[in-house]
């Protein structure tokens, strides 16, 4: 992974542009064809689940046909119809979103985008590993990646308004007590936390997410 200092000021436009590509030309188009907004991690970004077929490579969007569309120096309007698909968000299924509008600029940052991107394939492995047989997924509202197990869910999110940086959580449907639960809606560390945006990261986030469903066991 990317050195995070280095990235700081860049992340947080990287992360909007890529949560708004995902929304508004992925997950909107998804919904409209095929009935879903899942989606789903895959080597190198994120990609849909069902037609039409479009995945993220770090700095652009790829069609089913293998165009190669840059993610920059576009609107969301002229990327979609690139794409040839129907842009905007999934109207009337959640009131979370990106904010990104369709005349909005796309601007993502290639080292940024990896950095990203590296954290969520991060997270769709730590996830596997804790749910064998459970596909985690990487939902368009508040752009995170999660599974649910036990009435628990847990995940990673690339950041937000509340956590800046990246983070891991795991969020219990009922309220928990005690020293592991950090935040209003359960526990959650930041990738400085887990290790950094180094070797150690792997194991700090596996760690993180056995722990919060031990102490969710023990606490319900």
């Amino acid at each position: 992974m990317s050195d995070l200092p280095d990235l700081s000021e860049r992340l947080p436009a990287t992360r909007r542009a890529l949560h708004g590509v995902a929304e508004l030309v992925m997950a909107g188009p998804q919904y409209r064809t095929s009935g879903t907004i899942r989606l789903r991690i895959v080597p190198g970004g994120f990609a849909t689940v069902a037609a039409p077929e479009l995945r993220v490579d770090a700095d652009a969007l790829i069609t089913a046909a293998g165009a190669r569309l840059p993610l920059h120096e576009v609107t969301y309007a002229a990327l979609a119809d690139a794409a040839g698909v129907d842009g905007g968000r999934p109207e009337g299924l959640y009131h979370d979103s990106s904010g990104a509008d369709a005349a909005d600029a796309v601007e993502v940052d290639p080292e940024a985008a990896a950095h990203l991107t590296d954290w969520l394939a991060a997270g769709d492995a730590a996830l596997r590993r804790l749910a064998p047989g459970q596909d985690p997924v990487l939902w368009p509202e508040h752009f995170d990646l999660a599974l649910t197990l036990d009435e628990v869910n847990y995940g990673v999110s690339p950041g937000d308004a509340a956590i800046g940086e990246p983070y891991a959580y795991v969020g219990p449907w009922r309220p928990h007590e005690g020293a592991f639960w950090n935040v209003s809606f359960g526990a959650a560390r930041t990738l400085t936390e887990l290790g950094g945006a180094g070797p150690d990261v792997a194991a700090g986030l596996a760690a993180f997410l056995e722990e919060g469903r031990r102490q969710a066991g023990a606490s319900s």
